[in-house]
């Protein structure tokens, strides 16, 4: 019912179960998680004699970075799912089997190289590699979609291997063979991941990257891509993972991207006038705490409205009941559908402002709104996955539209929302100096990534013994 989308039934079904059986972690974590995305506050709801503390130790590392900014609790959700789900592998290292010459390679591991985030903000860099240092590989289990996006990815690749229906064991053998230098993992714990493969230590450089900003406690991983702004020195004792600081942002991106035409308010059903917040994030990332900040927002900057994704009927009908609760007329909200990615943004360019969640900010939908030379107002806090946004504003040049409390966020929401002519000015700046900025350097990023990627392979070949 879950996979089917049909939340309420499937969340009365998971109620009924734990009423039953309250000692049932598969069962929480769903339940937490549903909760999320239908925006049913609080999420952490008891049902029968489970308690607080179970829904809580039995949290997702994703729901887990919708709910809490608290690094401590993010890596201790990623823990629990090592120790419960991981191969507790003790043999050598595959990697050892092989020795590593001529050019590097690296290998992208992944089942997102698709119609998805990840897919949609990396086929650039694949494309960009310097193919006289470096071959690539790309270790996939992502179907065939038929899409442009998936052929793209396909063509940016030196090589192409599907390990789809081959066990975890076998495709960390495949990837041991290849004489993999650095393997970057795009998935980290979130769905359909394969953690397992990087547990056999196929390539003697495993990074995490882009799939999970987090921790994800995998023995097998031991860095992540990073930039100073997301991984600040407070945040680097959570993470078992050391970070690979790129100079600028982290975050990669796509230039490329087709972009539909630009609709009218009318044809996206707006009003003809009124200032234009809008949060086109996925309906899990929605907090009660932001919501409600959402609502002083609008109730204190007149005929603006909320511009928000519907991802589901039970999401929306119970965003309009706190809407009410908090005083706002439910008509001053409007939900956008699910459109093809050329048409999702070009509505952006209809937004006066986005307003980010938080703790789990926007990460492909904040460059995807930068891209379309709108602004977006977040929240930065203590981890990673809630100062992306802030780390994408700093290098597009924009660093005052990252606040540091929920106070600071409302202030500077209203003071734009009541002087429109400055929202105009932040995208002015973007029209003219957005797609220049260090945010879409994307040669550069390569480069830069390119480098201590080199730097890490020649010093591990060294240190390799004599086949």
């Amino acid at each position: 019912l879950e996979q089917e989308r049909r939340f309420p039934e499937s969340e009365t079904l998971m109620r009924q179960a734990l009423t039953l059986q309250a000692e049932q972690p598969d069962v929480l974590q769903h339940y937490v998680h549903i909760r999320q995305k239908q925006c049913a506050w609080p999420i952490y709801e008891p049902v029968g004699e489970v308690t607080l503390n179970q829904l809580l130790t039995n949290t997702s590392l994703l729901a887990m970075l919708s709910y809490s900014d608290d690094p401590a609790l993010q890596l201790m959700v990623a823990q629990r799912f090592v120790a419960e789900k991981v191969v507790k592998y003790k043999g050598p290292p595959l990697h050892a089997r092989v020795k590593r010459e001529g050019r590097i390679r690296i290998g992208y591991l992944s089942g997102d190289l698709r119609m998805h985030a990840v897919g949609f903000l990396t086929p650039e860099i694949f494309e960009l590699h310097d193919r006289s240092r470096f071959e690539v590989f790309a270790f996939c289990w992502s179907g065939e979609d038929g899409s442009a996006q998936r052929a793209r990815i396909r063509a940016g690749m030196d090589h192409v291997i599907p390990i789809q229906g081959r066990s975890d064991e076998e495709a960390a053998q495949l990837i041991a063979a290849a004489g993999i230098d650095v393997l970057v993992d795009l998935q980290g714990l979130t769905s359909g991941a394969r953690p397992n493969i990087l547990a056999y230590r196929p390539a003697p450089i495993q990074v995490g990257y882009l799939g999970l900003p987090a921790t994800s406690a995998l023995p097998g991983v031991d860095w992540i891509i990073a930039d100073r702004y997301v991984m600040p020195p407070e945040y680097l004792p959570y993470c078992t993972e050391r970070p690979i600081y790129l100079q600028h942002c982290y975050q990669s991106s796509d230039r490329k991207r087709p972009v539909g035409a630009k609709p009218t308010r009318a044809q996206v059903g707006l009003p003809d006038e009124g200032f234009v917040f809008c949060s086109f994030n996925n309906n899990h990332k929605y907090t009660q705490q932001m919501f409600d900040a959402w609502m002083r927002i609008l109730a204190a900057v007149p005929g603006s409205v909320l511009w928000l994704l519907a991802d589901n009927d039970k999401a929306r009908e119970n965003m309009l009941a706190n809407a009410q609760r908090m005083g706002v007329a439910p008509e001053r909200l409007f939900f956008a559908p699910r459109a093809a990615p050329p048409d999702y943004l070009a509505r952006f360019q209809l937004a006066d402002l986005v307003l980010d969640t938080f703790p789990f900010n926007a990460g492909t939908t904040a460059n995807d709104c930068l891209w379309m030379g709108t602004p977006i107002l977040t929240l930065s806090g203590r981890s990673y996955i809630s100062r992306m946004a802030g780390s994408l504003l700093n290098a597009v040049g924009l660093p005052e539209l990252a606040t540091n409390s929920v106070q600071e966020y409302e202030r500077m929401a209203i003071q734009i929302g009541r002087q429109p002519a400055r929202a105009l000015s932040y995208k002015r700046y973007l029209a003219e100096f957005g797609r220049t900025s260090p945010l879409f350097d994307i040669e550069a990023l390569v480069r830069d990534m390119e480098q201590q990627f080199e730097q890490m392979a020649l010093a591990r070949r060294a240190q390799a013994p004599a086949a």
